[in-house]
């Protein structure tokens, strides 16, 4: 699974790396982002890309209760357009969710370590994601959910999940503002290749999504 990453770039750079024209109102940021939090993702409305903020877990606008969300995080790549909350969603609300590393916590003897894992080649990355729109008694809601998959050979010993990030070259068709088939959506995710990954052991002052602040990224002494 994918359930805490990291945004600290400035939001000049992001406006550049995705080529946005407005500025993102609200942006700060952070180190220990979690599920039920706002994160920012960027959409194509039909005219251009824009970038905003959407909560962390997947509400389906069928959904009689929004709490439905923190149980959908994350979205299995392998059987997504399978599933009635995000079958329609791949055809039709795609998203970029703008990261600079995530966090996964490995299994040893001592309980459970948490490492930081970011690309080797690029700082900023997108993890392929799926958003929607509920309303209920004039209440809006707009979440989102990551698309993860099977670990790679970097990740296995790790966890044997990971999130599916978009290489560079894939993200404008992830995003493009025209309808897929969801098993076309599912031959694209499962045909983008896994860029080199880092990882470095991390204090377990990231375990609590209530800290903040560059302390949760510095390696582990």
């Amino acid at each position: 699974m994918c359930g805490r990453f990291t945004l600290h770039a400035s939001e000049l750079e992001i406006l550049q790396e995705y080529e946005l024209d407005q500025e993102i109102p609200g942006y700060e940021t952070r180190y220990n982002i979690a599920p039920g939090q706002d994160i920012l993702a960027v959409i194509h409305d039909g005219n251009s890309k824009r970038a905003g903020f959407l909560k962390w877990g997947l509400v389906p606008s069928w959904s009689k209760d929004p709490k439905i969300g923190y149980k959908m995080i994350n979205a299995r790549s392998e059987t997504a357009h399978e599933k009635p909350s995000f079958k329609s969603l791949l055809s039709r609300r795609r998203c970029l969710i703008v990261a600079d590393s995530f966090y996964e916590w490995q299994r040893n003897e001592n309980g459970k370590q948490p490492k930081r894992i970011s690309l080797q080649n690029r700082k900023l990355f997108a993890f392929a994601g799926l958003w929607d729109k509920w309303e209920h008694n004039g209440k809006k809601l707009y979440t989102c959910t990551i698309l993860t998959r099977k670990a790679n050979e970097f990740m296995q010993p790790i966890h044997d999940r990971m999130p599916v990030i978009l290489p560079k070259e894939a993200e404008d068709e992830w995003l493009a503002p025209v309808r897929m088939d969801p098993e076309q959506a599912h031959g694209f995710i499962s045909n983008v290749p896994i860029e080199q990954l880092d990882a470095y052991d991390v204090s377990d002052y990231v375990n609590s999504a209530q800290n903040e602040g560059d302390h949760c990224i510095r390696p582990l002494a």
